[in-house]
């Protein structure tokens, strides 16, 4: 046979028809079930094209009983079903193919030989990738709306909703799955899962799986127990490392974790764990969207149950397992699930944020959300877990200083709030609260109950003879002053007389408290016959100000004793404080490969200057993540002026993160078309 010269990969036209050519047009990669084109030439004429075989390997050690090798005869036609090549066209000295590769086939990377079935000799063509594919019916990640494909594989930035249920912020973020080296960092990720180390073999037999695939991703995201990707700290210290807060994309993460040899990038926190999550899952072409639970239960020991404890002034009891956290973010990912009874396709939870072991790892699914709905708590995989997180009951305690501890209320409607995604095509706030649990007190005999997980609660409240209230002002801007009310209402015919203890405690977002930063102790407050009695708070800056820290979130718990009757309640509302917000402007039209000015203006709410700033700026085909530092800051507004060079054109997003000493978390984001840059040719002179 004679030797071949080259192979034509028609890269950037492939490409173009995969839906890959923003990742890269100088190599091939492509999505399975589809086909795509090729050309062979040859040094000398005289092939006989009859014994030639194609050959498709992937893995360190391809075999065909594995499928990890696969031989693709030409045919007179392609098999949709099947790896098949077909010829095109041949001449003298070339060979034009089309390949058709199977819509089950295994992701990752690939080599194609040209073999010749009477000789023993093959010769390499060349490499390809080969990714999922959500427009092909037959892949099992297909996603029948070309709006969803649009958002949640294609779109590169998106936004993460995060802080409280009734003062929701939204977080701008950088998903970058098509920065060209994201491909090359998510296959390595996967080479680097355990099971991949234990045995290649087997763990590339499964990458046609997109169940396996995303269950390895879950794992790999954390480094709780193998080489994945972030290392996770809720609470300083992170310096000298960054902090969860202060990433605003996904690219410089995987880099990192990339360029160190695999060692963990420090910090994260759920929703960049969860974020890194999507990025890696829509680079492979598994169609992702990060989803927000507010108001999420953490339930340690399985029973459905959270314990909310608070000593008799109100503050927080600190070494309660259990805990409600404010907000947790987790993924969800689309594709059937060809391993279970049929009913369970669409979208599966999956949680990359190291909370509880799953069959001895920290990851989590995927869960179907329709098992989760449906109270199948024996579906796999982590559905009872998942279910607790938005559907837990919350049973609120009083810890006496004798020891006692008393029950006082029982809430079945407290946990897994707006649960939240970004919209198709907006930046909007979807709720997809409804795809995850029923109204309360909607009752189906669809549900099917696991006994051991769902278990009676005995407990039954006693008859209050007063109710406690705590509110605020809806937005507070930081810096301000805070005035809370705290109402008691007396439900019976005769006058009470009570003893208010108050306590305002700086929270993380997982719902620990971290500093106490005021209480109020106020004695003999009388409440005629039913009647309602207001009780101003005041909370200044001073108080809270330099105890502040990221979310700046306020917890402010109240409790009320009956001094007659010993009757104790408490009440309890979680304060976010808002912060500036960052208006973004660009000075002249953005063009591709053109400079382009940007200014970043920001107002100071406070009345001290700011110190030790820094913005970080990036965005894809925009700029890659900068850092910019600005010692101190003087006078009411922030302004800085930087310039940014677009590599891509069309619509891009550039993101802007603030942090300085007394502010953190100050998030901006500025939409653009980016002009496509002319292409100036010169034309030969016709005399």
């Amino acid at each position: 046979m004679p030797c071949v010269s080259s192979t034509e990969f028609y890269f950037e036209k492939n490409n173009k028809e995969h839906r890959t050519d923003e990742i890269s047009i100088k190599r091939l990669i492509v999505r399975r079930g589809l086909e795509f084109r090729i050309r062979v030439d040859f040094s000398q004429s005289g092939f006989n094209n009859g014994r030639i075989v194609l050959i498709a390997e992937t893995g360190s050690r391809p075999s065909h009983s594995a499928g990890t090798q696969v031989l693709i005869p030409l045919s007179n036609s392609l098999d949709p079903n099947e790896w098949s090549a077909t010829m095109k066209g041949c001449s003298s000295c070339e060979m034009s193919l089309i390949i058709n590769s199977s819509p089950n086939a295994k992701i990752g990377r690939y080599t194609l030989k040209l073999h010749d079935a009477t000789e023993e000799q093959a010769y390499v063509l060349g490499e390809f990738v080969l990714l999922f594919n959500p427009w092909c019916s037959e892949d099992e990640v297909f996603l029948d709306n070309a709006e969803q494909r649009e958002e949640y594989v294609m779109n590169e930035t998106g936004i993460i909703f995060m802080n409280t249920y009734n003062s929701i912020y939204s977080n701008p973020w950088i998903f970058g799955q098509f920065e060209e080296d994201i491909v090359d960092i998510c296959l390595k990720l996967l080479d680097q899962n355990p099971k991949s180390l234990r045995s290649a073999t087997g763990d590339y037999e499964r990458r046609n799986d997109a169940v396996y695939i995303s269950r390895v991703v879950s794992r790999m995201v954390n480094s709780a127990d193998d080489k994945g990707i972030l290392s996770g700290r809720w609470e300083e210290p992170y310096y000298p490392e960054t902090r969860p807060t202060q990433w605003i994309g996904s690219v410089d993460i995987l880099r990192k974790w990339f360029r160190s040899n695999c060692q963990p990038v420090c910090y994260g926190q759920c929703w960049v764990f969860a974020a890194v999550a999507c990025t890696v899952l829509r680079c492979l072409g598994i169609p992702t969207r990060v989803v927000t639970n507010f108001q999420s239960a953490h339930d340690t020991n399985g029973n459905l149950t959270i314990d909310n404890v608070v000593d008799e002034h109100g503050r927080t009891i600190r070494n309660n397992r259990d805990s409600i956290w404010n907000f947790h973010v987790w993924i969800e990912a689309w594709m059937a699930r060809n391993d279970l009874k049929s009913g369970f396709d669409g979208w599966q939870v999956l949680d990359p944020t190291p909370q509880e072991m799953s069959q001895g790892v920290y990851c989590c699914g995927p869960s179907p959300v329709k098992a989760i709905k449906e109270r199948r708590l024996n579906v796999k995989f982590d559905v009872p877990f998942v279910y607790a997180e938005v559907n837990a009951d919350v049973v609120d305690w009083i810890f006496y200083r004798d020891g006692r501890k008393e029950k006082t209320s029982l809430n079945t409607t407290n946990v897994g709030r707006k649960i939240s995604t970004k919209a198709v095509g907006s930046r909007e706030r979807e709720d997809i609260t409804a795809n995850y649990k029923y109204p309360e007190g909607y009752h189906t005999h669809c549900l099917i109950h696991n006994i051991d997980e769902l278990k009676h609660k005995e407990f039954v409240p006693k008859e209050k003879t007063f109710n406690l209230a705590v509110k605020t002002e809806e937005c507070i801007s930081v810096g301000k002053n805070i005035y809370a009310h705290v109402y008691i209402y007396n439900k019976i015919d005769k006058k009470i007389e009570c003893n208010l203890n108050f306590s305002a405690e700086i929270i993380l977002y997982t719902g620990k408290p971290m500093k106490e930063c005021k209480t109020y102790n106020i004695n003999g407050i009388v409440v005629g016959p039913n009647e309602e009695k207001t009780v101003p708070i005041e909370l200044t800056y001073a108080d809270y100000g330099k105890l502040l820290v990221e979310h700046s979130m306020i917890k402010l718990t109240a409790v009320g004793t009956d001094r007659s009757t010993n009757e104790c309640n408490f009440a309890t509302t979680v304060i976010s404080l808002q912060i500036p917000s960052i208006d973004i402007k660009l000075l002249g039209e953005p063009v591709q490969y053109q400079k382009v000015k940007v200014e970043i203006c920001i107002e100071n709410p406070l009345l001290v200057p700011l110190k030790q700033g820094v913005l970080t700026v990036g965005g894809p085909g925009l700029i890659d993540v900068t850092q910019i530092r600005i010692d101190e800051i003087k006078g009411r507004h922030i302004s800085a002026v930087f310039e940014i060079t677009p590599w891509k054109s069309g619509t891009k997003e550039l993101l802007v993160d603030f942090d300085c000493d007394q502010i953190k978390d100050v998030k901006g984001s500025k939409t653009m078309l980016v002009r496509r840059a002319m292409v100036c040719t010169t034309l030969p002179l016709i005399f």
